[in-house]
C-alpha cells in the first residue's frame, strides 16, 4: 500500500530514504487523481522493499508541493538520495512509472 506523505514525515520518508521514491501528488477532488490511485497502488505493491511509493494531498499538505512547483495535479515527482530526479505532470500508463522507478535502481 502506498504510504500517506505528510509535509510533517516529508523529510523523513522522502529526502531521507536509501530507495528511489515515487510521489503522488494528489487531491480527493481530481478526476485524474482517482484514476490515478489505483495504479499507483499497485506499483506500491510490486516495488515493496525496492522502492518507496507514497501519496501526498496537496489540499491538507502544501509546503512541499510549493517548494517542488507543483501547479497542477496529479503530479508525480520521482527523489534518489533526496534530489528530484523526474518529474510526470498529469495521468500516465503505469509503464512511464515503472520504467521510471526501473532506472532508477539499476
Amino acid at each position: 500500500m502506498a504510504l500517506e506523505i505528510t509535509d510533517a514525515n516529508f523529510e523523513e520518508i522522502v529526502m531521507n530514504s536509501d530507495k528511489p521514491v515515487l510521489v503522488d501528488f494528489w487531491a480527493a477532488w481530481c478526476g485524474p487523481c482517482k484514476m490515478l490511485g489505483p495504479v499507483v497502488e499497485q506499483i506500491a505493491k510490486e516495488y515493496e522493499g525496492k522502492a518507496v511509493v507514497g501519496k501526498l494531498d496537496v489540499d491538507a499538505n502544501q509546503q512541499y508541493a510549493a517548494q517542488f512547483g507543483v501547479r497542477n495535479i496529479p503530479t508525480v515527482l520521482m527523489f534518489q538520495n533526496g534530489e528530484l530526479v523526474g518529474r510526470q505532470v498529469g495521468v500516465a500508463p503505469k509503464n512511464a512509472y515503472t520504467e521510471a522507478i526501473d532506472k532508477l535502481l539499476v
